[in-house]
């Protein structure tokens, strides 16, 4: 098989009735073809799965849940940590098997992984048969086409304009009531132990009113529950287009003065740029019964306009997740996270100033390059200063290509990685214990998502502040709806109560 490498965008070279005519031969094509979807990694790697379903669904493909049955299959991969690469290999190897069974079938890897690896995935391992980046999704078609020609296809361009504004997404594996919609593209923070902003790209902005519609349109469909998706979401900014300048067509003068339901936006009007805290009350005022999450806020730039933002409307909730990494500031200087203890202290100290219910959640990295037993010990001081609701806790993982790989040497042993891990583990599980034992004897509002994962006679939801909780099911009540659920007892991770009136 040849290799074609692809340097198309969506619209480049293709305009009007050529356009049409190649778009309406691919439908024609692909009618009926079977597409399979894997998602590994982050929530932006799951939304970024239903925007390539979208893609390929305006092209005659039909999703399923079952890889056996599928024509096209694409893993959506995370390159973060080691092990998520290896199961990804693992799990192409199962997909080459099924090749055999199945002459025809495409198979694809799919996000961040696709730039760092596409060499070996491709020609070395002849695991795939097309690799294509996170900036790349509208040329699938294009590729899907070259690998049915007989030849391997890439495209892992990355791009500073798009970020999919105009695609709604399909929403897969989806329960009608909760839904993640992407805000922003890309990464300008170069932490040194990320791979982001080099699989990713640059920052860039989605249009706010593009947002705006895509959220009213889920709470229309009945979802009760965005999630607004970025990878700093506390960066997002959009400058209104100049009038003279591309991309200001269709722009109205005073589109942003008003929400999708007709509602003045108090501390819009005539607004130039749009921060988050703006685009937060531009989503919560599309109705007082969506709710409104977000991830991931950035310790250096999450402001204090945001929290009285969250503090201000009811529907936007008391959950910030905020990474500290670590908790001593000569290892933060060495991650370039750009903040020290003391900003990160300040911080927090603000959150519970502003929204004294508010929950907080972390990620930690124990490890890291040169990081001394008494360094560590200022991460468990941190976490006992914060005492977090929650936290994603892991053993520094050495990515190629990032900037701790060539700067600094990983010698930190495994088993002193691993002891670290350990205790900052059991430390958290025991702040969790005690945040939800805060909650025993009060009502929290409570979002139905479905049925409990170990009982058809409990419902589940989750808490403003994103604690899991589970209760009897009630006939009067069902998925989507909120409840008032009066906490009884707790679990080391959930909620236990009933509903009141």
């Amino acid at each position: 098989m040849d290799l074609v490498i692809s340097d198309k965008t969506h619209d480049e070279g293709r305009q009007g009735e050529a356009l049409v005519l190649e778009s309406a031969s691919q439908r024609t094509k692909n009618n009926g073809r079977k597409l399979y979807i894997e998602s590994y990694g982050c929530a932006m790697n799951f939304s970024d799965s239903e925007i390539v379903a979208s893609i390929l669904s305006d092209e005659g493909f039909e999703t399923t849940a079952d890889y056996t049955a599928a024509d096209v299959i694409f893993i959506n991969t995370c390159s973060i940590r080691e092990n998520a690469e290896q199961r990804v290999r693992n799990r192409l190897k199962e997909f080459t098997i099924a090749k055999v069974k199945k002459p025809g079938l495409v198979v694809g890897v799919l996000g961040c992984m696709a730039e760092r690896l596409k060499s070996k995935f491709l020609e070395e391992e002849k695991l795939v048969d097309v690799v294509v980046g996170p900036d790349a999704y509208r040329d699938l078609p294009n590729l899907i086409g070259i690998v049915d020609d007989g030849q391997k296809a890439v495209n892992v361009l990355l791009s500073r304009e798009e970020t999919y504004a105009d695609i709604s997404p399909v929403r897969l594996n989806s329960n009608g009531i909760n839904a993640f919609v992407s805000i922003m593209r890309g990464c300008d923070n170069m932490c040194s132990f990320c791979v982001v902003p080099f699989t990713r790209g640059r920052e860039r902005s989605r249009e706010p009113l593009s947002i705006v519609k895509e959220c009213a349109d889920l709470f229309n469909q009945g979802y009760r529950e965005v999630t607004l998706l970025g990878q700093n979401v506390d960066s997002y900014k959009w400058k209104q287009p100049h009038p003279t300048l591309p991309g200001r067509e269709g722009f109205e003068e005073d589109s942003l003065k008003v929400s999708p339901t007709g509602g003045d936006l108090e501390g819009v009007e005539g607004a130039a740029t749009v921060n988050f805290a703006n685009l937060l009350e531009m989503v919560a005022a599309i109705s007082p019964q969506l709710r409104v999450r977000f991830s991931t806020s950035h310790p250096k730039d999450i402001t204090d306009e945001v929290l009285y933002m969250i503090a201000k409307h009811e529907n936007i909730c008391n959950y910030i997740h905020l990474p500290v990494q670590s908790g001593n500031s000569r290892v933060l200087d060495l991650m370039n996270r750009t903040y020290d203890r003391d900003w990160y202290i300040n911080r927090i100290d603000a959150i519970r100033r502003i929204i004294p219910e508010c929950a907080i959640s972390t990620d930690v990295i124990t490890g890291f390059c040169s990081e001394t037993d008494e360094e560590h010990q200022d991460t468990i001081s941190m976490m006992d200063y914060v005492h977090y609701d929650f936290a994603y806790m892991f053993m520094y993982s050495e990515r190629p290509g990032t900037l701790a790989a060539k700067r600094y040497a990983d010698d930190i042993p495994d088993a002193v990685k691993r002891s670290r891990l350990k205790e900052i583990v059991a430390k958290q599980q025991e702040h969790s214990y005690i945040r939800l034992q805060t909650q025993l004897g009060k009502v929290q509002k409570v979002l139905i998502e479905g049925f409990s994962k170990k009982s058809d006679k409990d419902y589940c939801g989750r808490s403003d502040q994103n604690a899991m909780v589970v209760f009897p099911v009630n006939e009067n009540y069902k998925p989507g709806q909120y409840v008032n659920v009066m906490v009884e007892r707790t679990t080391t991770a959930t909620l236990i109560g009933k509903i009141i009136n």
